[in-house]
């Protein structure tokens, strides 16, 4: 199926999944679409969040994908069901493969999520990871900070190293050996999160697991691009574009990358 697949996100988080997506899927069109005029999603309303995310899918629609992946942990929480529901393809979310990974990981079913305040407030990461074990006991922290970081494209040096140890505080007393990124923006901050909570814990981020979905579901339904061969990723961005470039650039290490506008009323 030589559609291209669609990919949202509010801002520039969804980068990691769309990374690992082209590293699985190399033969596949990628559209991506980030907000970043109206990120971050984590401290909006879900009603906001929710027709903001129709948005984005319903543009994509009309330039007619053959998958949808939501790659926003807050969007996913709040507008998956409705979109799956009612959009003429199949969409996939961010959470329950990010809840899975962290299954396989855990020794002792003690994980933490870190999310925006959004994806904290719905115990979406709660609900996915006790389907997965009742027993499991998961910590939730709220990182609010962490996404105007990466937005701003200021996520290496010493002040975002600072930011994350200071944000990361809460959970110097708690007991846990898995730690879930519950934030696509968040893996370009992984390597200070990581030296936070300390070498015995494991640090997951959910894109590594949803690309694999996105394979999988594409191998049993029969949906690959038959044709093969690098296909040029188109990124709209709802704001300046060139930090979102520069940005894009940069994770995906990509050379003189198509990027254009897009906006919504």
């Amino acid at each position: 199926m030589k559609a291209p697949i669609g990919v949202i996100d509010s801002g520039v988080g969804g980068l990691t999944v769309a990374k690992e997506i082209m590293r699985l899927l190399p033969n596949e069109e990628i559209i991506y679409i980030g907000d970043t005029a109206r990120c971050p999603y984590g401290p909006r309303s879900s009603g906001e969040v929710r027709k903001f995310t129709w948005q984005l899918a319903t543009a994509l629609s009309k330039m007619n994908i053959k998958m949808l992946v939501i790659a926003c942990n807050t969007a996913t929480a709040v507008a998956l069901d409705s979109l799956s529901k009612k959009m003429p393809f199949p969409v996939i979310g961010v959470i329950f493969p990010g809840a899975r990974a962290a299954m396989k990981a855990t020794k002792k079913n003690e994980i933490v999520v870190l999310g925006t305040s959004g994806t904290i407030k719905s115990g979406a990461y709660e609900e996915a990871i006790t389907a997965l074990n009742s027993s499991s006991k998961v910590i939730p922290l709220a990182c609010p900070t962490f996404v105007p970081l990466v937005e701003s494209n200021e996520y290496e040096g010493e002040f975002a190293r600072n930011m994350v140890y200071n944000t990361l505080l809460p959970l110097k007393n708690e007991q846990f050996d898995t730690v879930i990124l519950g934030c696509t923006h968040y893996p370009l901050l992984q390597k200070y999160i990581e030296e936070a909570v300390g070498p015995q814990v494991k640090v997951l981020s959910s894109a590594e697991q949803t690309a694999q979905e996105v394979l999988e579901y594409l191998d049993y339904h029969e949906m690959h691009n038959p044709l093969s061969g690098y296909k040029q990723p188109v990124f709209y961005t709802t704001g300046s574009i060139p930090i979102f470039k520069t940005i894009v650039e940069k994770w995906l290490v990509l050379q003189n990358a198509d990027v254009r506008t897009i906006s919504f009323t």
